[in-house]
């Protein structure tokens, strides 16, 4: 395995014809009084589309991203973008941070400089995901990607490091540390999901606020989840086609998972961070290889079928295998078998977008860290870049 260095360096011809996509776009009507309750509303994403072709600057967001230091190399038959910032510190302890869909790594764009005064940072694209593609194979679910990236490690040199994660970035990171518990020293989590397994008297002692938590991961919008799980070519045709299509699939999320909730998008991130995310999907076509991720986990447990997705009385638990579990969502491997993970972990709960309920997660891994704020949705790292480098430096001083 060797390591190249990378530029971003994207042919105007393809900008060209962004641009000229988004010109001649077929507008959707909408129904009279409606609202985001039934997608993204046309005035907005119009409103949107224009400034993503007129004002917005690949350019220069592109001659920024260059000035990090990127590479690729080959691992398991993929290829793997990632950056490497090395810190100034003698005794800093290299830490990978893991984005999930329908981020990128420019979600950690704000935390680098603060992270590298104490880490080494490793900041992958997942296996197809923006430069990590065109995916090699099928197969590429959570616990292979998680070997691929303790294999990267290993080729850096790094024999003892912590894993960041949020979304997907959750559960690769525990699979990281399953498979190389004598080298992942802690891991962080964000945007964790946890389960009921079925275990008697686990729902009696939550809080109220807990209880919240799970009737909203049972009642969650998952009809993104659904598609790119279970037909993510069908719906690839669209989002590669068209970029109005991949800018609504995208946007809506992260509208959906900032905070405050019920705010713009634009209250949360910045508008051109957001663009260059939606523009890394359009421009490296990768809305359908990032959703086979869905596909690959919901699909690598062999007794995985789609009456999981339904409860006994006929609702629909998205979540949650035929038994209770997590089996449906996880798919296969050690997720399904409910081993509790050895490494040190710590959690950020964002209050107002985040599910994790704490006894599940001490259930399912070694909790010896919890924080949970009022600010900062889903992309934490992105939008409190302040407090997200507090706590991920305040968990791993724990562990120095």
């Amino acid at each position: 395995m060797t390591i190249h260095p990378f530029r971003i360096e994207i042919p105007q011809q393809d900008l060209d014809d962004l641009h000229a996509r988004l010109a001649r776009t077929r507008w959707q009507d909408q129904l009279p009084g409606t609202s985001w309750e039934r997608g993204v509303p046309v005035g907005y994403l119009r409103e949107l589309a224009e400034y993503w072709r007129t004002g917005y600057d690949w350019r220069a967001h592109e001659a920024k991203l260059n000035e990090l230091p990127h590479y690729t190399t080959t691992i398991d038959g993929q290829r793997l973008h990632f950056l490497h910032v090395r810190s100034a510190r003698a005794d800093a302890l290299p830490l990978m941070l893991l984005h999930g869909w329908p981020g990128t790594f420019v979600e950690f764009l704000d935390v680098i400089e603060p992270l590298s005064r104490d880490f080494h940072l490793v900041v992958p694209s997942l296996p197809g995901f923006g430069f990590s593609s065109p995916l090699s194979a099928t197969g590429w679910d959570a616990a292979r990607t998680a070997r691929a990236f303790t294999e990267l490690m290993d080729l850096l040199g790094y024999a003892r490091y912590g894993v960041q994660g949020g979304d997907a970035g959750a559960f690769i990171a525990p699979e990281m540390g399953k498979h190389a518990p004598d080298r992942v020293v802690g891991i962080h989590l964000n945007a964790a999901l946890t389960f009921p397994v079925g275990q008697e008297g686990e729902m009696d002692g939550l809080s109220e606020e807990e209880r919240r938590r799970w009737e909203a991961m049972e009642n969650m919008n998952d009809g993104y989840l659904q598609t790119q799980s279970k037909r993510p070519q069908t719906v690839a045709y669209g989002l590669h086609d068209s970029p109005v299509g991949q800018l609504a699939w995208i946007m809506e999320k992260f509208k959906e998972l900032t905070e405050p909730v019920e705010g713009m998008p634009e209250e949360s991130l910045d508008r051109d961070l957001m663009l260059t995310n939606v523009s890394l999907y359009w421009l490296t076509g990768t809305a359908g290889s990032s959703a086979q991720f869905y596909y690959e986990n919901m699909s690598a447990s062999a007794d995985w079928s789609s009456e999981n997705w339904d409860d006994a009385d006929g609702g629909s638990e998205s979540w949650g295998g035929a038994d209770g579990s997590s089996e449906g969502w996880a798919g296969g491997g050690d997720w399904a078998a409910a081993a509790r993970g050895t490494v040190p972990t710590g959690v950020l709960v964002s209050k107002a977008c985040d599910v994790t309920i704490r006894s599940w997660a001490e259930r399912d891994h070694n909790l010896v860290h919890w924080s949970e704020y009022d600010r900062g949705g889903h992309f934490f790292a992105a939008e409190q870049p302040a407090l997200f480098t507090d706590d991920v430096t305040a968990f791993f001083a724990k562990l120095r």
